[in-house]
């Protein structure tokens, strides 16, 4: 790590709100050098010192994950308050008339006093405990840096730029079967379920035709894909999943299978509870998220027990012997006591109706 004491770096000026606001580019192995993190807590005089929440390890680690698989897209620009101690030389030399008077180009130079930093990360401070964990000299990371030694400034615009809605998760499983580059590890799972969800819900074939609600179809449909992306997603990850079959030692996954293997279990579900399927989930709690994640539970019990040709047929009879005890529109669960419209998408529900569908499984499979 360099110990010179400064930090001199090519930049474009522009000001805002009385405030000289500069963008460059950093090593992002430097940024942690250059920048303190200012954590938030408290003070001998009972005040507040800082604003940033602790290091996130989980998050730290993900994105140092995503850094060291190779070559990376990496344009997320970290946000930086400076000392008023920085210095901006503006460049000599005329500027091509066509160029609209936004910035002005030039040399920023950050002091670094005794080993004390002039900056503090206001955003971004995951990213640049990773950065600096491995070591990412040559990664050239994007920096937006105002100057204010000002805490109050530093605290609003933390305030700020972390008050916005994260993106909705669902939004981000329909888009990610649309990205091809790669992912880090904590999105990569969601990727196939996305793709085999957008698949059912277009496949004339599925039973899911058209009933699957995503955030690009606004309100159509009445299930919810974070329903029965749950359910694929822990089918695939459990190793006694009936979708687990399909993914290679290696990682590679057979989509083409697994669509097969959700086609015939779903199929004969809608075969068997014909008037509870496609209703809206407040008159059918088979269509609701907690049925649907119950009944994907019963799908691998089931599926990992039926032979590939005829799985459809074996699970149309399991599913036939425990229907008379289902109540998905009317009626009170044996067992739990639990009227049907009483089941709500909580895990508690969710693992007390899989188990009890289980349970009506286990009895007759075994007769």
């Amino acid at each position: 790590m360099s110990k010179k004491p400064v930090f001199v770096v090519r930049a474009v000026r522009t000001r805002q709100a009385g405030y000289d606001v500069f963008a460059f580019f950093s090593p992002g192995a430097r940024l942690l050098e250059i920048a303190d993190v200012p954590t938030l807590q408290p003070t001998e005089n009972g005040g507040l010192a800082g604003f940033q929440r602790p290091k996130i390890l989980q998050q730290v680690k993900a994105i140092a994950e995503y850094l060291k698989s190779g070559p990376v897209l990496f344009p997320n620009a970290i946000v930086l308050a400076i000392s008023s101690d920085a210095r901006f030389v503006a460049a000599r030399g005329s500027k091509p008339s066509a160029v609209e008077p936004t910035s002005e180009a030039g040399t920023l130079t950050i002091p670094l006093k005794n080993g004390r930093r002039a900056a503090w990360i206001v955003d971004g401070q995951q990213r640049a405990l990773a950065l600096s964990e491995v070591e990412a000299t040559s990664l050239q990371v994007p920096v937006v840096a105002f100057v204010s030694d000002d805490i109050g400034i530093q605290r609003a615009q933390f305030i700020l730029v972390n008050k916005a809605k994260p993106l909705p998760a669902r939004l981000i499983d329909e888009l990610l079967p649309e990205v091809d580059t790669e992912l880090p590890r904590d999105l990569s799972p969601r990727k196939i379920p996305s793709a085999l969800c957008t698949t059912l819900n277009e496949s004339k074939e599925s039973p899911f035709f058209g009933l699957i609600r995503r955030p690009s179809t606004g309100a159509n449909g009445v299930i919810t894909d974070s329903a029965l992306t749950r359910v694929m997603r822990r089918s695939i990850s459990d190793p006694r999943g009936c979708l687990a079959a399909f993914v290679s030692a290696d990682g590679d996954a057979d989509i083409d299978e697994m669509f097969r293997a959700m086609v015939a279990y779903w199929s004969a579900v809608r075969d068997v509870f014909p008037s509870a399927w496609g209703l809206p989930p407040d008159r059918s709690r088979l269509m609701h998220s907690a049925g649907i994640e119950a009944m994907g539970v019963l799908m691998d019990q089931i599926m990992t027990q039926a032979d590939k040709g005829t799985a459809t047929t074996y699970a149309r009879r399991i599913l036939a012997a425990i229907s008379p005890r289902c109540r998905w529109t009317a009626g009170t669960w044996e067992g739990i006591n639990r009227r049907w419209n009483e089941i709500q998408n909580t895990r508690r529900d969710v693992k007390v109706l899989s188990a009890l569908l289980i349970s009506f499984e286990r009895e007759v499979a075994h007769q």
